[in-house]
């Protein structure tokens, strides 16, 4: 236990501070080398064609899918299982990230992804039935890998280029994510309401394809040695723990809303599928737009984080009570209200998940984690696969809620499950935060050395 404490505190002085943040001069963190910016610029690509690829299915998939012979249930396990192979790939990528190389990676897992959306178009000659359900579930989970390939090496390659201010950068290329959210249900509708199924996935296939030699040339190659760390280590740690359950239920909130939002607002408002993508910008756009703001505070001032991760699920858990609204409150539901608690949903989920990874690799760190790219894997890979297991839960609970008791008793479900996550991650703050002011209090005056001394002689 002594060798464990001594290593976290000679971590904590080599990699700065209290919160494990590495100290990095004023003048070199406000320069940004060509390797930064590279790696920025290939990131913003990734972030905007991925979530553009993921977010085209929205407006108009569900029911092109029940056409074809898909229940509401199976609708939901459609979008679920992109998330069960990004949980699998996440982990033992994440694992191996030095092992194989975080470029090689990065831009594999890119041009996959850039294929499978152009095979994804195809699938509506498929007959109709179990053969079509099946490839939609082969096809989404191939996709799933070659997504979450990439993202497992951005996040790590993310925070290896920028050490003293991720948040920042992360909550900054979240509005190219917020863009991909944004363009793709709109660019998909239209296409789809123009050209029929397959344009809207040839058309956005083919931009990650080109995109691929682009972030070849772009990306810096980083070496870096294996840690001894692991990742069992890493996701038994008691904060950890509560951090993931946190990841959990706001990605479950957000996978919600893929296979359900879009058949509530056609049977509920009477919007074309053009339109209904339109709606999806009050979602996105909001998120885009306060991920860089959070980031910014998250680093400046990283005590807010914690306050961040539970007010933000307390305002989710409100926004998902009100979007139906919920049965029991007798409200009506109008489309101005369900567009600005959309509004709502989107600020608060860029609240709590600029501020999750930081939070994990601090914590990683105050428990005696080396800092590399080995560790930053293990973190990148942990949280990629805790979102995954959210966006499994969320489309597949999602769907079989709506199809039992309608999108309003889905949502206020989908609102409680946050609610307790918001509760449960706020009360283990306080607990932490009463823990170490009693170890203060009860911890002798002095220098490390002396405490150490005297901790010696009494021994």
């Amino acid at each position: 236990m002594g060798s464990r404490e001594a290593k976290t505190q000679d971590t904590l002085q080599v990699h700065g501070g209290e919160n494990g943040r590495p100290e990095v001069p004023a003048e070199e963190s406000r320069r940004l080398t060509r390797d930064q910016l590279f790696t920025m610029a290939a990131t913003a690509c990734l972030n905007f064609s991925s979530m553009s690829c993921y977010s085209i299915l929205g407006p108009f998939f569900p029911r092109e899918a029940e056409k074809k012979g898909a229940s509401d249930t199976v609708v939901g396990l459609i979008f679920g299982c992109f998330a069960v192979s990004y949980f699998l790939t996440s982990l033992i990528l994440g694992n191996y990230l030095v092992q194989i190389g975080a470029k090689f990676i990065f831009v594999a897992g890119m041009f996959v992804s850039g294929c499978i959306t152009i095979l994804f178009g195809m699938l509506d000659k498929a007959p109709d039935g179990p053969i079509f359900i099946g490839l939609c579930f082969l096809v989404r989970a191939m996709d799933a890998i070659g997504f979450a390939a990439a993202m497992t090496a951005s996040f790590s390659i993310l925070a290896k280029s920028f050490p003293n201010n991720i948040a920042t950068v992360m909550g900054s290329l979240e509005t190219f994510t917020g863009l991909g959210l944004v363009l793709g249900p709109p660019i998909g509708g239209f296409l789809y309401q123009s050209f029929g199924y397959e344009v809207p996935f040839i058309v956005l296939g083919c931009l990650v394809l080109l995109l691929v030699p682009l972030n070849m040339y772009l990306l810096p190659k980083y070496d870096a040695v294996t840690s001894k760390d692991s990742f069992w280590t890493l996701i038994t740690l008691p904060k950890v723990v509560f951090l993931c359950f946190t990841i959990i239920s706001v990605s479950a909130s957000f996978g919600f809303l893929d296979p359900t939002m879009s058949l509530f607002i056609l049977e509920k408002f009477k919007l074309p599928a053009g339109y209904v993508g339109l709606v999806f910008l009050a979602l996105a756009l909001s998120y885009s737009l306060s991920s860089p703001l959070f980031g910014l505070l998250s680093d400046s001032m990283p005590h807010l984080r914690k306050w961040f991760l539970v007010f933000g699920g307390l305002l989710t858990a409100l926004s998902l009570f009100l979007l139906g609204p919920a049965p029991i409150l007798h409200i009506k539901s109008k489309l101005w209200m369900f567009v600005l608690l959309l509004v709502l949903h989107g600020f608060s989920t860029g609240m709590i998940s600029v501020s999750l990874f930081p939070e994990i690799l601090s914590c990683a760190y105050e428990n005696g984690f080396e800092q590399g790219l080995s560790v930053l894997g293990l973190v990148s890979g942990l949280r990629g696969a805790m979102w995954s297991v959210g966006a499994f839960i969320g489309p597949t609970l999602g769907g079989f809620l709506y199809e039992k008791v309608g999108f309003e008793w889905a949502a206020a479900i989908q609102g409680g499950w946050s609610l307790l996550s918001a509760l449960a991650i706020g009360i283990f703050y306080i607990r932490e935060t009463l823990q170490r002011k009693r170890s203060s209090l009860q911890t002798p005056p002095g220098t490390n050395e002396e405490r150490a001394h005297l901790l010696a002689s009494e021994t």
